[in-house]
């Protein structure tokens, strides 16, 4: 009898078993049935679910298992660099470890803020998450650029070692794209909700709404004249009068993880140094005398052998970082190839009234949100790249003149997954030729951009482009690549380089109607309105125009599934149908500015436009209308070049919000010359013909 009992408690026990294994597999297809790579997914969490069938617990072990795939694949780069006999593919083997920990320290964090993850704020949660595993993937993938012209097969061993943890990462973003689909998915009602973060309390009620970073002094300092009417936390003087001589002497005395601002004051001088801002650095501020007083310069090269990467004049990694006044440069010249002025890889960072001068590759936008204001970029190929969710307001991008048989080439968006709420905005912006150029301007080609990866996105609005930019406007990165899955757009913009009629005709260019351009506006796409107007800065929140009204012969790009990956699939379902596009619409080529007054952000509307549609047609899928050229050597190689003065025409900044701090009387900054190189290492071109 005894024996009987205890054969059936073991029957019990098996069945039970049984029903939580089967429990447990359910919960996992649903957890990975939006990822990109299913099998990994489900291969990753059955191996390491323990039996649960949590939603919230499958999403936490996935990034668990992402982490310990990236530590083994760190494990592996330092055993390769040991044995690496290429001087360059040793350097890109030790920028991969500094990336990968990188990446590591992205995927913590999210893990971190998921604990106490909340439904009841999703928005603001979820943008914080998502751009932190966006990160995670764009410094995997950052790793492998290093590996351009390298021997050996010590990169294609590096991309094998980081293959599950990059389609992982990718999983990861889906998940939490999708988050709401997946809860929904397993019959996770409210009550349910409740319980898997009840630990948390509801938004409003015991936590603040306004961002933990903002204090009350950092308003003020944005406002006034640093040297005269605020006493900053450190002072760097090159003729002596400060504490420190040089930057970096300073840096070595700076607070770490604070969570109020620190204030560093860069008087007038060329500090001729290589700066990081680490990522342990947050809540820093540096402000200077004017961009054409302060600079900072340096010239280091891919031409030389050193990593793109690892060029940056200056290297900014930790989050709310905020540079007011102050000059970035990378002096190595064209003939240097890539060649980074200023990299930066810092959430919900700041740049106002700055000048970032070089040639190829002058601005890494490299990840996370990040606002630039009534600043001046110059170079010549791919000089504005990366794959940061970037917002350029009143900025002016000065083309310079490059080397022979070369193309100039503004932007270079490098996104490689469509979840990943990232890409390129110029709003009101001035795409013009710097003095340098004029010379050669009817000689030299010049674009607005090209793909430097897969999903590449773009767009140009409400700004002035002169005519400088080839009636095409956008320039292939090898042959058809990229084609179909780029996002590229252009939206009331204005001046003699502006039209549209004659654009390249590729799937991935769209004609875009109001309802959908909005979303790409500061307060939606990088969340501003959390975080921008508290700063005090200069800041618009929807459009700086009068919309165009509504005209039944322009057609719209039909939305296709890739548009709204980013905003996760129940934002997708719910997206605007627009009819498809036959021929590109000619933009407005004069509309009245209304500027709101800078200091007092505006509410963008909430889609209270006409959105009608013209009757619906099929999608003309035209041939690769690529510009004629198609650079021709290494990847995408950034350009850089010369002081911008942008020309009458420009939208450029009103007197009400136009920067404070160049009133030096220089137009321009000293025109030093800066290498290029191309953003990635994929077969991308310097822009030779």
């Amino acid at each position: 009898m005894i024996v009987a009992v205890v054969v059936t408690i073991n029957w019990n026990d098996k069945d039970a078993n049984n029903q939580d294994v089967m429990t447990s597999k359910k919960a996992i297809e649903s957890v990975c049935q939006t990822t990109r790579y299913q099998h990994t997914c489900i291969e990753s969490l059955e191996s390491t679910a323990d039996g649960s069938s949590d939603p919230k617990d499958l999403i936490q072990k996935s990034f668990q298992v992402t982490i310990e795939r990236i530590k083994e694949a760190i494990e592996n780069s330092t055993f390769m660099e040991k044995l690496e006999k290429d001087p360059r593919a040793k350097l890109a083997l030790e920028n991969c470890q500094k990336l990968a920990l990188q990446a590591v320290n992205d995927l913590n964090r999210t893990h971190t803020k998921f604990e106490s993850f909340e439904f009841n704020d999703l928005s603001h949660w979820i943008a914080d998450l998502k751009i932190w595993l966006s990160g995670a993937i764009t410094y995997q993938e950052s790793c492998l650029d290093g590996f351009e012209e390298t021997t050996g097969e010590t990169g294609e061993k590096m991309k094998k070692a980081l293959n599950i943890s990059m389609e992982l990462s990718s999983n990861a973003l889906s998940m939490i794209s999708e988050i709401s689909v997946v809860f929904t998915s397993l019959n996770a009602g409210s009550n349910r909700r409740r319980l898997l973060f009840d630990e948390t309390p509801v938004l409003g009620h015991s936590i603040e709404l306004l961002p933990d970073w903002i204090d009350m002094g950092r308003r003020r300092l944005l406002a006034v004249n640093i040297s005269k009417e605020i006493e900053p936390h450190m002072v760097v003087a090159k003729d002596g009068s400060g504490k420190y001589k040089t930057i970096n002497e300073a840096l070595k005395n700076i607070p770490q993880n604070r969570n109020q601002t620190f204030v560093l004051y860069i008087k007038e001088g060329v500090y001729n140094e290589k700066v990081e801002f680490t990522s342990i650095m947050t809540n820093m501020m540096i402000v200077g005398d004017g961009p054409t007083k302060t600079r900072i310069t340096g010239n280091q090269n891919f031409k030389d052998g050193i990593p793109t990467y690892q060029t940056a004049t200056v290297a900014v990694m930790g989050d709310y970082f905020i540079a007011k006044d102050i000059g970035f440069e990378n002096s190595a010249g064209p003939e240097k190839h890539q060649a980074i002025a200023l990299r930066v890889a810092a959430d919900k960072s700041i740049f106002y009234n700055c000048h970032v001068d070089g040639y190829q590759d002058t601005l890494c936008v490299h990840t996370y949100r990040q606002f630039y204001r009534d600043c001046t970029i110059r170079g010549t190929i791919d000089f504005v790249f990366g794959d940061g969710a970037a917002v350029f307001q009143n900025c002016t991008l000065a083309v310079r003149k490059p080397l022979k048989e070369q193309h100039c080439i503004v932007t270079a968006q490098g996104r490689t997954d469509a979840r990943q709420p990232t890409g390129l905005v110029l709003q009101n912006c001035s795409i013009v030729a710097d003095d340098s150029y004029n010379g050669v301007k009817g000689e030299v080609k010049t674009y607005l951009g090209r793909p430097w990866k897969q999903y590449s996105r773009t767009i140009i609005m409400e700004s002035n482009i002169d005519d400088l930019i080839q009636p095409e406007g956008w320039l292939e990165w090898n042959k058809t690549f990229a084609f179909q899955t780029l996002f590229y757009s252009e939206f009331n913009n204005r001046g003699s380089g502006s039209s549209k009629t004659d654009r390249v005709n590729w799937l991935g260019v769209k004609e875009l109607p109001i309802d959908r351009v909005q979303r790409f506006t500061a307060s939606k796409f990088i969340d501003g309105d959390a975080w921008l107007p508290s700063t005090g800065i200069p800041y618009t929140s929807g459009f700086f125009l009068t919309p165009p009204q509504y005209d039944a012969s322009v057609k719209f790009s039909p939305v296709d599934d890739q548009e709204y990956q980013d905003l996760g699939s129940a934002n997708a379902a719910a997206a605007p149908v627009s009819a498809p596009v036959s021929a590109p619409a000619e933009s407005p080529t004069e509309s009245p500015v209304e500027s709101p007054p800078s200091e007092s952000p505006v509410e963008s509307p909430e889609s209270e436009f006409p959105t009608e549609s013209p009757p619906s047609e099929p999608p003309v899928e035209s041939p690769a209308g690529s510009p004629a050229q198609s650079p021709s050597e290494s990847p995408a190689q950034s350009p850089a070049e010369s002081p911008a003065q942008s020309p009458s025409g420009s939208p450029a900044q009103s007197p009400a919000e136009s920067p404070a701090a160049d009133t030096d009387g220089n137009s321009a900054a000293a025109q030093v010359p800066s290498p290029a190189e191309s953003p990635s290492g994929d077969s991308g071109s310097d822009g030779s013909s």
